[in-house]
């Protein structure tokens, strides 16, 4: 029970940067359908490399040169991964930590692409996804703060 729901919020954070970029547009067809349910899959749908790189194009308006890059960085982010999850060997705090430290290696490499203004709103994308999994990591049963009049 513990490794699903370390590996659940592992998954989330992979696909929040996703939710992140894409939050103030009606969701896709993809996007309206749910995670899959129970198949053992650590991932639950992860994000495909191309999608999250179109999806950081608009979001960013990322040139031609610097959607390649970002596609080969998501790339090789998933091909880790990937091998990390079928890694038996890995007790699953191991697990999460490097999981972590992917991600944050995949932030650095894409932020380090982006020019100043980029990076501004990657940085905010970044920070609104931090929140999030916070958000979630308490169980997401806090009440919502009550409206500002």
């Amino acid at each position: 029970m513990l490794k699903q729901c370390l590996l659940i919020v592992v998954a989330a954070s992979l696909i929040s940067i996703a939710a992140a970029q894409d939050s103030s547009a009606p969701p896709s067809n993809d996007q309206q359908t749910a995670p899959s349910q129970g198949n053992g899959r650590w991932h639950h749908g992860a994000p495909d490399p191309a999608k999250q790189t179109a999806q950081l194009t608009k979001k960013l308006n990322l040139t031609s040169d610097q959607q390649a890059k970002v596609l080969s960085i998501f790339q090789a982010e998933h091909s880790q991964m990937e091998s990390l999850h079928s890694d038996s060997s890995i007790s699953p705090q191991d697990r999460h930590s490097k999981m972590v430290s992917i991600r944050q290696s995949t932030n650095t490499e894409i932020r380090a692409l982006l020019d100043s203004n980029q990076q501004k709103t990657w940085d905010t994308m970044q920070a609104n996804r931090e929140e999030r999994m916070q958000n979630h990591g308490q169980g997401g049963n806090q009440p919502s703060p009550p409206p500002q009049q």
